[in-house]
């Protein structure tokens, strides 16, 4: 109403309420061009290296190792998925999942050649699979999660509602993690301006996707229903990680606290010793014991981390 003060909610409610009276005109109005043209960089931490074009920047083949599958990734949530489930296929006794896990920092390498190649998208993780008379390329996490359930038979319930739970939650978290890294950890962590209609915007997405999290694991122990399988790989390093305050030190701006079943779900999982060995690798940040840059065989957990080995690590 004009000439009354808007009733406070709590965030990011509070916004939606008072933006079309009084938070519109707090925002330099921008008219878009009938056509837009790259000529200067988007801003924030990732912006020297955002482009509208793919293809390479630059010639550099990939390395390739001993072992049949060659994993090319960082250990961001999205390649974590893969080395986690990799370890765990090793943990059940698939000995054809031994990999050769190479660091891809994402400052440029992800525009070399040779991995542009193997994923075409530029973006980590990226598989290659040497164990047949053609090497057999595969991009995009979830993509790659079923593609090692299916070859090593596990990790993905065979048929019925498990299956499809299992197939259905896996798509959910790639629908709705760019709404979680792109959407909200882009404007409250990384953008050069806070924009607090954004910011709103996407912690209520946020707090929405938790609450669909939490809601089905109130009665079912996994996402699948009761067996652990790629749908919790895949969501875990994401909203794993968001209930523990780990991502974009959005904990308590968003009381991540509260979702008490994925907090449930989430300890159940980070206990998993595939799990905390799958989260080690291509890491390069906070403790050097946590660190394992390359992984190349299963003692290197013992010998070549970061703590060890007594290379500074560099920034991501």
């Amino acid at each position: 109403m004009v000439g009354t003060a808007p009733v406070r909610l709590c965030p990011p409610y509070e916004s939606l309420q008072t933006f079309g009276a009084n938070r519109v005109t707090d925002i330099p109005a921008y008219e878009p061009p009938k056509v837009w043209t790259w000529d200067k960089e988007s801003g924030g931490r990732f912006a020297s290296i955002n482009r509208p074009i793919a293809g390479p920047t630059h010639e550099k083949e990939l390395p390739v190792g001993r072992h049949p599958l060659q994993l090319y990734s960082l250990a961001t949530p999205n390649g974590v998925k893969v080395t986690v489930m990799l370890e765990e296929l090793l943990a059940l006794g698939h000995t054809g999942a031994e990999y050769d896990a190479w660091l891809i920092r994402i400052d440029g390498n992800q525009f070399g050649s040779g991995f542009v190649e193997v994923n075409p998208n530029s973006k980590i993780p990226a598989l290659m699979d040497r164990s047949g008379p053609k090497p057999i390329r595969v991009f995009e996490s979830g993509s790659i999660l079923v593609y090692l359930a299916e070859k090593f038979g596990a990790l993905l319930p065979s048929g019925g509602q498990e299956r499809a739970e299992c197939l259905s939650w896996l798509f959910w978290q790639m629908g709705s993690a760019p709404y979680l890294g792109g959407g909200f950890g882009h404007f409250y962590a990384y953008a050069p301006t806070k924009i607090e209609y954004a910011i709103d915007r996407f912690a209520m997405e946020v707090k929405r996707q938790l609450d669909v999290l939490d809601r089905r694991l109130a009665d079912n122990e996994y996402l699948s229903g009761g067996a652990y399988s790629i749908a919790d790989i895949a969501v875990w390093p994401w909203y794993g990680a968001l209930a523990k305050g780990l991502l974009y030190g959005g904990g308590e701006f968003l009381s991540v606290q509260d979702y008490k079943n994925v907090q449930r779900w989430t300890d159940t999982i980070a206990k998993r010793p595939a799990v905390r060995r799958g989260r080690m690798v291509n890491r390069v940040s906070g403790d050097p014991a946590s660190q394992l840059h390359e992984r190349h065989d299963a003692s290197d957990f013992d010998t070549r981390t970061q703590d060890k080995i007594g290379e500074p690590a560099k920034a991501e």
